[in-house]
């Protein structure tokens, strides 16, 4: 046998090393798909052979500090179709059948389930009722998953803090967007596998993976006395016709926004349509740039997204200021002769210029709002010490309320650029400006002993068993004055309300300490003719603060002084808060003798329901009763405080009626329209009847009717929703 020749052996040679470099480039391939890319391979092969459908998380209550829901989400549906799984000679069929139960264009559902794509989603939010048409159809290809939509349900209440979200329940205003992260939690989703043409594999199972349901926030806010601010506010809006009204309670030991007001306001469950109606038929005909700036307009906070020139109630803070430098107490002497004169290029004067004031101490000054006291004051105090409080009082920064669109206000960028007349206007309240949030802040810590506070909205975030996950406590932001600077600040503003410009606002039994301001608008960098802002700031009781607020009254018409405008407006808020707190009231023996503000509780037991409230009423009390079914005939058989009691006049008499009806067998349908469920069945119940609830949300509608006769035994039918 021939041995192989040089030239074989080197042409093996060639072949094996090739081989060896082929086989190993073919290794080290392999090793980077299976170890470098594996993972992201895996996911894209996943991509292909999967199909998943997002499960939507529950959004989080929000709830008042007491427990109300004041944002919930309720149960809802929506719509999926897989297009490869509905066969191609059912699909018009199928496009028409779905267009008939959720009331959409057929040919819009055919374009969407013709569609080369895994799902695609039909309809979001389709009430349970057509979610279960369609499940009774059973087509092929469509499918209906759980899902959830935000409702808000008290409409326009508190639209400003709550805010709002989108279709797909992210947050996009108020605390909604702010806690969006907490409240929204973590979607699922609903895994299927599938073959190359995309069709549902039958042998191959489902795996779920759900939700995970958002926290819930709880709020400083009180929805009684957020409930009286509003009311306060839409009154104040329809007597001055005023173009914003805004009203905050604070609670100044901890910084607790107790409410937040404004004037007008949206509805939160349709944010994007005004609820005047002459407005709504205006904005139908805008294209959609200037619609969206309505919008903006519509949603943006007053009360933390405008400043303004704070006017009279800034002497406040020029006066604490003063007071903790030692410069002057609440007897050192002044003198008004109605002009400030000696500014070169300024003249300035008095409000009551035409006939002074003349001596006066600084107490009087500030009962008075006289300007001349004040730029007195400000030039012994000096811009470098009035600017480190205006600073201090956190003036020209965000206060840190959790809310967007929050705005620093407006002061000078450092002392060098305050000239004498800069000082002199500053010091009543003039060529500064300020947001509302800041001044009652301020005022707060004024009236708490000197913390300036960080306003708080939210106090904590607890999941569905109650368990508390997040916790903000108060927090003080800075020392300003001292607590002796506190109380000589509050005699003087109670001085402001029982004997100067802020009598309105006067409270029989409290003692109120308040400031009023007034001031012309400036617009486009210049004061505008004829436009002002009355405003009052008050912090109440005097002895003891429970609550501090602000009422600002943006271009009202007609009078438009804060001490016309506003302090009733406050003084209104404050009566109904404090009593509410039960806070009680303390009547000074002149009090007592001039309103007659104690009163002995009649005996009207007995008598029916008109002639026992027409007793009460003459004598200046309210009454109230837990009957959800009254007639003229229905008699008192007990009350509450007893006769002989003595109680304060105005006091609430809480009366027992008797369930004696018209007959015995016959009753009136109450109406039950607008209340929730647990309203109805208390109602219900206590009328002893039967009933059939249907849906969620609440009463759209009842049978029987509302008056109408029914035997005790009938049967009501009651209908929910949150349409």
């Amino acid at each position: 046998m021939a041995s192989p020749s040089n030239a074989s052996k080197k042409r093996l040679v060639f072949v094996f090393v090739m081989v060896s470099i082929v086989v190993f480039a073919l290794i080290i391939r392999l090793g980077y798909i299976q170890i470098v890319t594996g993972e992201e391979l895996k996911k894209g092969a996943l991509e292909q052979w999967t199909k998943g459908i997002e499960i939507k998380s529950k959004r989080g209550i929000i709830y008042d500090r007491n427990g109300k829901k004041l944002a919930i989400s309720v149960s809802s549906y929506t719509v999926w179709a897989s297009p490869a799984d509905i066969d191609a000679k059912n699909i018009k069929d199928t496009a028409k059948k779905v267009a008939e139960v959720l009331d959409m264009d057929e040919e819009v559902i055919y374009e969407k389930i013709t569609k080369k794509q895994s799902s695609v989603k039909i309809k979001q939010w389709i009430t349970k009722e057509e979610a279960k048409k369609l499940r009774n159809l059973k087509l092929s290809g469509i499918e209906i998953v759980d899902d959830n939509k935000r409702f808000y349900p008290y409409e326009d209440f508190a639209s400003y803090i709550l805010g709002f979200t989108n279709i797909d329940n992210d947050g996009l205003e108020g605390i909604e967007k702010v806690y969006d992260k907490y409240l929204s939690g973590t979607s699922g989703r609903w895994i299927k596998t599938k073959d190359a043409s995309g069709k549902q594999m039958p042998y191959d199972g489902e795996k779920i993976f759900e939700a995970e349901d958002g926290l819930n926030v709880v709020l400083t806010i009180d929805e009684t006395i957020q409930h009286f601010a509003e009311k306060a506010a839409h009154e104040a809006s329809l007597a001055t016709q005023a173009k914003n009204i805004s009203i905050i309670v604070m609670e100044p030991k901890t910084g607790d926004i107790l409410a937040l007001a404004n004037m007008p306001d949206y509805n939160p469950n349709n944010p994007r349509e005004p609820l005047n109606k002459s407005l709504k038929n205006e904005w139908a005909s805008l294209p959609q740039d200037e619609l969206q700036k309505k919008w903006y307009d519509m949603w943006r906070n007053f009360a933390i997204s405008d400043a303004y020139e704070p006017g009279s109630t800034f002497k406040t803070i020029v006066a604490a200021a003063a007071i903790e430098e030692n410069v002057a107490n609440a007897n050192t002497g002044f003198y008004c002769n109605g002009f400030i004169r000696d500014i070169p290029g300024a003249l300035l004067k008095c409000s009551r210029w035409y006939n002074p004031h003349g001596p006066q101490t600084l107490k009087q000054g500030m009962e008075n709002s006289c300007n001349v006291v004040f730029v007195q004051l400000g030039r012994m105090l000096g811009k470098e010490k009035l600017y480190k409080y205006i600073k201090g009082f956190g003036f020209g920064e965000p206060t840190g309320i959790e809310l967007t669109g929050e705005q620093g206000g407006i002061i000078p960028a450092n002392t060098d650029i305050i000239k004498e007349v800069n000082l002199a206007t500053m010091s009543y309240g003039h060529g500064i400006a300020v947001t509302p949030i800041q001044l009652i802040n301020a005022v707060s810590a004024i009236a708490n002993g000197g913390n300036l506070m960080k306003p708080r909205l939210v106090s904590q975030l607890i999941d569905d068993e109650g368990n508390v996950v997040i916790t903000n406590e108060p927090e003080v932001r800075r020392k300003v004055i001292s607590k002796t600077t506190s109380e000589v600040m509050l005699d003087m503003m109670e001085s402001v309300v029982a004997n100067g410009t802020g009598t309105n606002a006067y409270v029989p039994g409290y003692r109120v300490a308040g400031k009023t301001g007034t001031a012309q608008k400036i617009i486009d960098g210049r004061y505008a003719p004829g436009k002002y802002i009355g405003s009052f700031i008050a912090a109440a009781p005097a002895q003891d603060p429970k609550i501090a607020i602000l009422v600002v009254v943006d271009e009202p018409t007609g009078i438009y002084y804060g001490g016309s405008v506003a302090a009733p407006v406050a003084g209104k808020v404050i009566e109904e808060t404090l009593s509410y707190l039960e806070v009680k009231p303390e009547f000074t023996e002149k009090e007592k003798e001039e309103f007659e503000y104690t009163a002995e509780v009649p005996d009207v037991r007995n008598k029916n329901i008109e002639e026992a409230g027409k007793i009460l009423v003459d004598l200046g009390f309210k009454y109230t009763t837990e009957s959800y079914y009254i007639t003229e005939d229905s008699k008192v058989i007990d009350q509450f405080p007893l006769p002989g009691t003595e109680v304060s006049k105005g006091s609430i008499i809480d009366l027992y009626l008797d369930e004696d009806f018209k007959s015995e067998n016959k009753i009136i349908m109450p109406n039950l329209e607008g209340k929730s469920r647990d309203d109805v069945i208390k109602i219900l119940d206590g009328l002893n009847l039967k009933y059939q609830f249907k849906g969620e949300g609440i009463v759209t509608k009842q049978n029987p009717e509302p008056g109408v006769e029914i035997d005790i035994n009938s049967n009501v039918e009651v209908e929910f929703s949150y349409l």
